[in-house]
């Protein structure tokens, strides 16, 4: 099968019935105007009703008890129960998850087979240490190994995507004797103190020394950044902003990788220890980059010592549809692969994966890590790599993916505020603007004020970007066509009351 607009790739054999469902939905919900309300498409779970504390309590408890934890929206959510793309409150009202618990929940909120091999697990063995045997670790690996390209079969196992970028900034430091790292502006790949050094948003440097020897280049941004047009990137929607590359080739990857080359000149040492990129940038609002970008720079990269890191914390797992990687999207093969979040569906799990020789060069010294690869991550996980196959996740989101792109950017067509729309699969970034021609971002409050009203009316979605004006849409990969067109309608319903409030 071969996918409308420029979607191609091997697209993996799925549930035929879940694909023939999704193909068949054509509902489309429109809205005329902001007082008519979207109908949620129906569910027939009924949560179990809540008896936990009240909520009053709740919102003390993390005032005063849980430090610095952030919360989403003037009224948190006190979120109950899920099911599927499904969450309830504690008052029982159903919300289309769209964020997936930050692009974590990959196979569904309390999938059916993640829950039956976490309950026949924990009946069995909840831990051990990883110095003696146990089979759902091996079991887990070879099974995760396999899905990998080339030469990349040797797992670690750790607990967190933060903790996964630590350990592969160590293993090519390691392996190539070298110190420097270089990583794109506007990335997210961790908060501990090693990874924060690759991590290039403001927002989350505590102005305190982490990090060392990490150096950045500019992001290759085609919307918002300097170079770019409507011809740069691998999305069944481009941006809208005149494209000046020629016939066959594309000059805002030049361009980028003329800027790679200058941060290597004067920022770097001459040789390198890796460059870490994610195929897509998630934290830093679905940024796409031009075409042959990521090529290029590993060449580069290599050309100074150093090794290629992918960072597929959140685009892994057959996020993207048209393939089971993000990086495979960019015909690249990197040295050494992280994951993390949907590995495991919302279990806290990671990995990282790499070559024999990179590997055996990290035995230098005794890595050890308790939790890794438990016999409850790796049951878990496991069950999430059959449900991606069995459920049809891949086609899943190469079908509904697209058809929600699509949809999102008639808005872009018909609000002045919907600057860009992008993205691929389950992947989705919508950067708000105050205007396309200035590109300046659309204020937070503006921001709060369409994002809280998705949420009255049902539908949670994320922020990011460096600016925080990108609404970020990475539901659980069982989404389907008419969850995409209610969500359609919600925004586009809560982007007319923005008009309305904006023009009194």
């Amino acid at each position: 099968m071969r996918l409308p607009g420029t979607m191609t790739g091997t697209i993996m054999k799925g549930n035929h019935k879940l694909f023939k469902s999704i193909c068949q939905r054509t509902v489309s919900f429109r809205c005329l105007s902001s007082n008519e309300k979207p109908k949620m498409p129906p569910c027939d779970f009924i949560p179990e009703e809540y008896k936990g504390i009240p909520y009053e309590d709740i919102l003390n408890i993390r005032k005063t008890k849980l430090s610095a934890l952030l919360t989403y929206y003037k009224k948190p959510i006190l979120a109950h129960q899920g099911h599927m793309q499904w969450l309830f409150d504690h008052e029982g009202k159903r919300y289309l998850d769209l964020f997936g618990g930050i692009v974590t929940v990959s196979v569904g909120h309390c999938h059916p087979k993640v829950i039956e091999a976490a309950k026949r697990q924990i009946d069995r063995l909840w831990h051990t240490t990883n110095i003696y045997l146990h089979s759902p670790i091996h079991e887990y690996v070879e099974k995760l190994t396999s899905r990998m390209p080339g030469k990349l079969k040797v797992a670690y196992l750790v607990n967190s995507g933060s903790e996964a970028n630590d350990v592969a900034m160590f293993m090519a430091r390691q392996y190539t004797g070298n110190f420097d790292i270089i990583s794109l502006r506007s990335g997210y790949h961790g908060a501990n103190p090693y990874s924060l050094g690759m991590t290039a948003h403001s927002a989350y440097k505590p102005g305190v020394a982490n990090g060392f020897g990490c150096h950045t280049t500019m992001c290759p941004d085609v919307f918002r950044g300097i170079w770019g047009g409507s011809h740069c990137r691998d999305s069944p929607v481009q941006t809208i902003r005149t494209c000046s590359c020629s016939p066959g080739s594309c000059d805002a990857k030049d361009k980028y990788i003329e800027q790679l080359k200058e941060t290597l000149d004067t920022s770097a040492a001459k040789k390198l220890a890796a460059f870490i990129a994610e195929p897509m940038m998630g934290v830093g609002g679905a940024i796409q980059y031009p075409k042959n970008f990521l090529k290029e720079a590993y060449e580069i990269i290599r050309g100074k010592g150093g090794v290629c890191i992918a960072d597929e914390v959140q685009t892994g797992f057959g996020r993207t549809g048209s393939h089971y990687w993000g990086f495979q999207t960019h015909d690249v093969m990197p040295d050494i692969v992280t994951m993390a979040k949907g590995i495991g569906n919302g279990f806290p799990m990671a990995a990282i994966i790499t070559t024999e020789e990179i590997a055996r060069s990290f035995t230098q010294a005794v890595y050890f890590n308790t939790f890794g690869g438990n016999p409850m991550a790796s049951s878990v996980g496991s069950a999430v790599l059959d449900a991606i196959e069995e459920d049809g996740l891949q086609n899943n989101c190469a079908v509904v993916g697209t058809h929600l792109l699509l949809e999102l950017a008639k808005l872009r067509e018909k609000f002045e505020i919907v600057g860009d729309v992008r993205g691929k699969g389950l992947m989705v970034g919508v950067e708000m603007v105050k205007d396309k021609k200035t590109l300046q971002p659309l204020p937070a409050e503006e921001m709060s004020l369409i994002w809280e009203e998705c949420k009255d009316n049902g539908v949670l979605l994320g922020k990011g970007g460096l600016y925080s004006n990108v609404f970020r849409v990475k539901p659980p990969m069982c989404i389907t066509k008419e969850d995409a067109d209610f969500a359609v309608a919600v925004l586009e319903r809560a982007l007319i009351k923005h008009k309305e409030t904006i023009s009194r």
